[in-house]
């Protein structure tokens, strides 16, 4: 049998759904025992108990042809504990009373008016004393008796006590369940955290199943940031160690004569791009440390400074307001990449914000040929060049622009969509950032 009309309903936390699980199962003893509690102590007992007692009010009215006066300080009467008095039929309560958590009351009221068809009044004044008014020949006839002849003395101290303690152990439960819930989600927290790029401190504690899963966290941490490390430094140095050649290269083209220095000296600025594009790689997008900024004044002054360098693009959509914690360095190249990509192969490029409650967007359209649909996944890989796709005409490059775009996107625990833009008909790369 399918249980997926339960989804909805079912908390997605496991913080809640741990408290859910403790909380059902006592919700339903205390509704079974509640129930089972009623129907055999409120009912069954009160029923035996309230039949009995009538027998012995039988015995001590009689078949009800002697007059009230009569029946006064019989025998039997002392004898079954029984207080008869006589009264005017003026004096008889208009109504029954109870106290409204009388809950056997109902009970003792029902089958005492079942019994006794002439009976007026049942009044239950307080959790000792049982009233009957009958009136019989004009007159009334006021029966009193212990209460506890026909119910159990305050038998709703039983589910007091019982919600009272069941309450009591859910909380105590609740408290030991959060401790325990505790370790698992600071390591969700430092995970969520790793994968913002963000370092938290975190040691494993709790059962030894979390220790164990947080020890192979902190395993994988480290072999990642040990990888990520030794990529840098490796293209860094390499990077690093071909300017002085290049540098060397361009000192010597210089002296030769223009014509025949031309083609070499763009092999060399070619080169030199290359290594720039392997070194802002390198940097990645772990480059300085988070901090809260207003992400529509940031892509403002981005694109005001690619404005002063004649670049073609404009700001044409703010939405929000607030600040996001964000790499300033990194976003700032993922952006400026993503600019130079589009004037690259279009002829102007545009820039949208939307930041809302629970995400920040970071728009790039252009006006170029677009990537094919079939091929946006390969386009983010590194090193890749869709030469069929991209007019390769106006300009080359190395490959690494939308995969760094990407590492950023990542590293702030977002996305990178490409698609198709609808005003300018080029491409349309989406950063994508959870607040």
């Amino acid at each position: 049998m399918s249980l997926r009309w339960l989804k909805p309903y079912v908390p997605r936390s496991l913080y809640w759904r741990a408290t859910l699980i403790l909380l059902l199962p006592v919700i339903t003893l205390l509704l079974v025992v509640s129930i089972v509690f009623i129907q055999r102590h409120f009912e069954g007992v009160t029923q035996q108990m309230t039949e009995t007692v009538s027998r012995e009010i039988v015995a001590v009215l009689g078949d009800g042809t002697r007059p009230p006066e009569a029946l006064i300080d019989q025998p039997i009467a002392r004898t079954l504990e029984i207080d008869l008095s006589v009264m005017s039929k003026e004096d008889i309560p208009e109504t029954d009373f109870r106290q409204w958590f009388d809950f056997s009351g109902v009970v003792v009221i029902r089958e005492f008016k079942k019994k006794f068809p002439d009976l007026q009044v049942l009044e239950l004044t307080d959790d000792s004393q049982v009233h009957l008014y009958f009136l019989r020949d004009g007159q009334g006839i006021k029966l009193a008796f212990d209460r506890r002849r026909v119910s159990a003395r305050q038998p709703h101290q039983l589910l007091v006590n019982m919600v009272f303690f069941g309450v009591l152990m859910t909380v105590i439960s609740y408290i030991y369940l959060r401790k325990q819930l505790r370790p698992i989600t600071r390591l969700a927290r430092a995970a969520e955290a790793f994968g913002r790029g963000r370092h938290v401190p975190y040691r494993p504690t709790g059962a030894a199943e979390v220790r164990a899963a947080g020890g192979a966290f902190l395993d994988m941490r480290a072999r990642i940031e040990r990888q990520i490390e030794q990529r840098t430094l490796m293209l860094s140095g390499v990077s690093h160690d071909l300017r002085t050649p290049l540098t060397r290269l361009r000192l010597g083209l210089a002296m030769l004569e223009e014509d025949e220095a031309e083609p070499m000296l763009r092999d060399v600025e070619d080169m030199q791009r290359l290594l720039d594009g392997f070194l802002a790689f390198a940097r990645g997008a772990q480059e300085g440390e988070a901090e809260p900024v207003d992400p529509i004044a940031l892509m403002r002054k981005i694109v005001e400074d690619a404005q002063r360098s004649q670049v073609n693009v404009a700001l044409t959509e703010t939405s929000g307001e607030g600040e996001i914690s964000l790499r300033i360095g990194s976003i700032r190249r993922a952006v400026e990449n993503l600019i130079n990509n589009a004037v690259r192969y279009g002829s102007r490029a545009e820039v949208s914000v939307v930041l809302t409650d629970k995400s920040l967007r970071i728009r790039v359209e252009d006006d170029g040929p677009g990537i094919a649909a079939e091929s946006r996944d390969e386009a983010v890989k590194p090193f890749t060049r869709l030469e069929p796709a991209r007019n390769q005409n106006r300009g080359t490059g190395v490959g690494l622009g939308l995969s760094i775009v990407l590492d950023v996107a990542r590293a702030h625990g977002g996305m990178l969509r490409l698609g198709q833009s609808d005003r300018l008909g080029g491409l349309q790369a989406d950063i994508v950032i959870a607040r």
